[in-house]
């Protein structure tokens, strides 16, 4: 069940909207494992089979649409990056794909120097600093951290690394972040936690943590020995996600891996190292140690699974699971129908979705004279449009949280933000690692204004061209959208003004939500994009044919200055049209229900 867990929460990074595995006797026997009564069992068990959903050997077989075959025989051990979680490199492969990953990422530096050192002291560790060198590595995610398999593998790892005499890097900042507190109570019980503890894998909570950018900052020298000589500083983690800027703003590569790989990593310290084949450290005796010296076998990892997790623990995490720490239950929260907004809150403010709305959808227009926030190369991902990570204290966001009293070190994240619009639009596009073609080898979320060409922020050229009524359209290549679902990523374009998007092609999630919110989402023609086109975002932008009625599949007239081109509108059907036109979903379903609620007003009088 951890296994099918596992697999199925990492739905979006699949490109799926969801994952699901039938229910059959082994999800009946977690539900005995987890402490669901033997009633509750059986309500499972006889609905199922009533639906049709429990499998059965002897079952009928579902029909699908369409299939695809996996043979479990080719699956080799892999770690995905440096910078999507789709990009699998087989972990024999990880050396020499990291050392082609350093020459792309390096190539825009001025200066580069692949093999730069940098001398750092920490606290009584002096040590050399360089490409590749892991400076977090993070046992942390939704996804993995509650199957029991793969955290007994990395408990015995670790036990094995610490008797042979073997240690972290001392660059190395580790963690430990379970995604159940059962986790912390089978470790414990398997006496696997003390030797994590020695490698520096301390509980730092049970929460969303580095996978989302909550890793903390790095020791200060590392930082500075960062920034000082550019170094692209590599992180390992056991997370779903490692979009750019996503993890640290001081680490441009990120590796997802297992659990046990993350310890394996720790001890390795760099990324400039196959571990397959070279030694992780030496031992007591100056032996080297390999990885496969300390890989537990299945039936170790079986056998400790067996005896160590146990349903007492279930019951007892699940019967408190409620109650949350002593300062969660010293939150006083008043009971009424409507949710009491606190005008001071930087956390939870009141959404402007709905100002100025009538209740009816709006006429469809054309879009005249609109400028370009931002032209975006091939695969831009969600994190790049809407960041969850570090707020940054000189970014739009942090100001504002300065002006309105918050402390650096009270910042937060921008995933802990989300319910504050007026953070999350200062966060749009600000990514520190996005590119804006518009500007000449340009980092972060930065704009040329137009007509004046004066560079600022995303924000606060989106605030300009607000205050001259000028609409907005963002421009992007192939799979605009990619990556995790996230919702933010279309309500910010649509709050900081933007009209369109005109893109190469979408990820099929993030297109959804763009119409949404009210964004029309335009695809160029196949083998038509921004470059081929000659756009540099200087243009003014028309958009024609909207205004004699939206078709699902119809093309509009693209004038950008001299160049004119078409696009289809990736409206794809009658009720995503219906969207659009109120502005978006959350519009529309707020007029059916006003409109249900005045017909049944009517009804009773």
């Amino acid at each position: 069940m951890a296994d099918r867990a596992t697999i199925s929460n990492m739905g979006p990074e699949y490109g799926a909207t969801v994952g699901i595995f039938p229910v059959d006797n082994r999800t009946l026997e977690y539900l005995a494992l987890t402490g669901r009564s033997e009633e509750q069992i059986r309500l499972v068990e006889d609905y199922c089979k009533a639906q049709g959903l429990f499998r059965l050997d002897d079952a009928p077989q579902a029909i699908y649409s369409d299939t695809l075959e996996l043979d479990l025989s080719t699956i080799r051990p892999s770690i995905a990056g440096p910078k999507r979680p789709q990009d699998r490199i087989e972990l024999d492969a990880a050396k020499p794909s990291w050392t082609k990953a350093l020459d792309e990422l390096i190539a825009r530096d001025e200066n580069p120097d692949a093999n730069v050192k940098v001398p750092v002291t920490v606290g009584d560790d002096s040590f050399d600093l360089g490409h590749g060198d892991v400076v977090i590595a993070a046992i942390t995610s939704c996804t993995n951290t509650s199957n029991p398999w793969v955290m007994i593998g990395a408990g015995l790892l670790a036990k094995k690394a610490v008797e042979k005499g073997l240690t972290r890097k001392p660059w190395v900042k580790t963690s430990l972040a379970p995604g159940s507190k059962v986790v912390m109570d089978y470790l414990r019980e398997a006496k696997l936690l003390e030797p994590l503890e020695a490698l520096g894998f301390y509980l730092v909570g049970y929460g969303c943590t580095t996978c989302i950018g909550n890793s903390g900052p790095l020791a200060e020298p590392i930082q500075k020995a960062i920034e000082d000589k550019n170094l692209v500083a590599t992180s390992v983690l056991s997370g779903n996600r490692n979009f750019e800027g996503r993890i640290s703003p001081h680490v441009r590569a990120n590796y997802l891996a297992s659990p046990p790989l993350v310890v394996a990593y720790a001890i390795a310290g760099t990324m400039n190292k196959d571990i397959t084949t070279e030694p992780l450290g030496t031992d007591k005796d100056g032996r080297p140690v390999t990885l496969k010296d300390l890989w537990p076998s299945d039936e170790e990892i079986s056998a400790i699974v067996q005896r160590s997790v146990q349903k007492d623990m279930f019951v007892k995490q699940y019967a408190a699971a409620g109650d949350g720490p002593e300062s969660w239950q010293k939150i006083s929260a008043e009971a009424s129908e409507l949710y009491p907004w606190d005008a001071d809150s930087t956390y939870i403010k009141h959404p402007p979705y709905f100002e100025g709305f009538d209740g009816k959808p709006r006429v469809a227009s054309d879009i005249a004279q609109a400028r370009v926030l931002m032209i975006l190369g091939d695969s831009t991902t969600t994190d790049h449009i809407s960041p969850a990570g570090a707020i940054a204290e000189d970014g739009p966001a942090g100001e504002y949280l300065k002006a309105h009293g918050v402390e650096k070190k009270d910042f937060n994240s921008f995933g802990s933000r989300r319910g504050n619009h007026e953070i999350m639009m200062r966060g749009t596009f600000a990514n520190i690692r996005i590119r804006n073609l518009m500007l000449d080898n340009v980092e972060g979320g930065r704009t040329a204004h137009q007509p004046s060409g004066e560079e600022m922020s995303i924000f606060d050229a989106a605030e300009r061209y607000k205050k001259e009524g000028v609409d907005t359209v963002v421009i992007a290549g192939t799979e605009y959208g990619t990556g995790s679902s996230r919702d933010w990523a279309a309500k910010g374009p649509n709050l900081l003004g933007v009209k369109a998007a005109i893109a190469a092609s979408y990820e099929r999630i993030h297109r959804s939500n763009l119409v949404g919110m009210g964004v029309l989402p335009l695809q160029f023609k196949d083998g038509t994009d921004a470059k081929s086109l000659g756009l540099t975002g200087k243009e003014t932008i028309s958009i024609t044919g909207l205004a004699d009625g939206i078709k699902t599949g119809m093309m509009v007239t693209v004038k950008a200055d001299d160049t004119t081109f078409n696009a289809v509108v990736r409206l794809d059907t009658p009720a995503e049209i219906e969207y659009y036109l109120y502005g978006g979903i959350l519009s529309y379903v707020l007029a059916q229900l006003s409109a249900k609620g005045k017909k049944k007003t009517v009804a009773t009088a």
